[in-house]
């Protein structure tokens, strides 16, 4: 059966394609949102961070017999740990100076990060398996679904709105939006802001990781996994409002799509579609679609 001239089985077989990168377009961009929104950061190492998630999960996998359903939960503590140090001990202590310098450190970690795991394993990918519970997929008769493209959408979508009603919706949330704006105020009712602080980056770089653990069995583990990503999802966040957290999320699911869509109907544009949207938004509303008036 064909849709608008196009057979029903290539239509909807981009749109899940689509998801599954909204997926992780909103995962990425949900983690740099919440860095920029609470910290006024702009991590250039997010990129990294998410290839960093990936390489842990197959490295577990490797060296100690460690499969998929622990590294969802050990590379993103690994990693936001590693995350959290570098804030702590480095990216702390450049809060009071022009955002210019913070964004220049993330990127040299950014590359520091990619530059040992090229010279150790080459520019080629390595293969991570698929857990053996979300093999297989099911026919619908107009498109066969997989498993585990289902289970990537459905914990990326969990993920995100928990992250979103933790932070708009809950005290410590709060805790942290207060501590951006005035952390003098903060520290006076006994709460540790430069912990707050450090915990923020440890999270956001966490969720980075869990994307890049999430994107290890469909795309091949490689150091430049997260160059290749980053670039689209700075233009996402962009779109979306810089620091905005549900704007983030949607923009990501939704230029996914859009960006699935755009392979089936005009495929010579699916590579810059995220980027012509990106400069129209920036035209008509440069705060973004759900972004603050400056």
């Amino acid at each position: 059966m064909d849709i608008f001239g196009v057979p029903s089985q290539a239509l909807f077989g981009q749109l899940l394609i689509g998801l599954i990168n909204g997926s992780f377009y909103a995962l990425l961009s949900l983690g740099l949102a919440i860095i920029f929104g609470l910290l006024r950061i702009i991590n250039f190492a997010h990129g990294a961070q998410y290839m960093f998630g990936a390489f842990v999960a197959y490295l577990l996998l490797n060296k100690a017999g460690i499969g998929y359903w622990w590294a969802l939960l050990l590379a993103p503590l690994g990693v936001g740990a590693v995350g959290a140090a570098a804030e702590r001990f480095m990216i702390s202590r450049l809060y009071r100076v022009d955002h210019l310098y913070s964004l220049m450190l993330t990127f040299g970690l950014g590359l520091i990060v990619q530059g040992v795991f090229l010279s150790e394993y080459g520019s080629s990918g390595q293969p991570y398996p698929m857990p053996q519970q979300l093999a297989g997929g099911h026919n619908l008769g107009f498109m066969f679904l997989p498993n585990y493209r289902v289970w990537v959408i459905g914990l990326s979508i969990a993920v995100c709105l928990s992250a979103w009603f933790l932070i708009e919706r809950t005290r410590l949330g709060g805790y942290l939006r207060a501590a951006t704006e005035n952390p003098t105020l903060v520290q006076a009712f006994g709460i540790n802001v430069p912990r707050l602080l450090t915990l923020t980056y440890g999270a956001g770089a966490a969720l980075a990781a869990l994307a890049g653990v999430m994107a290890a069995p469909i795309y091949q583990v490689g150091p430049l996994m997260g160059t290749e990503m980053i670039i689209v999802v700075f233009a996402v966040v962009v779109i979306g409002g810089m620091g905005s957290i549900m704007g983030s999320i949607l923009a990501g699911f939704g230029l996914g799509v859009v960006e699935g869509l755009t392979k089936v109907f005009y495929p010579e544009a699916a590579s810059t579609v995220v980027f012509v949207m990106m400069a129209l938004v920036i035209l008509v509303k440069p705060n973004g679609l759900f972004g603050a008036r400056s």
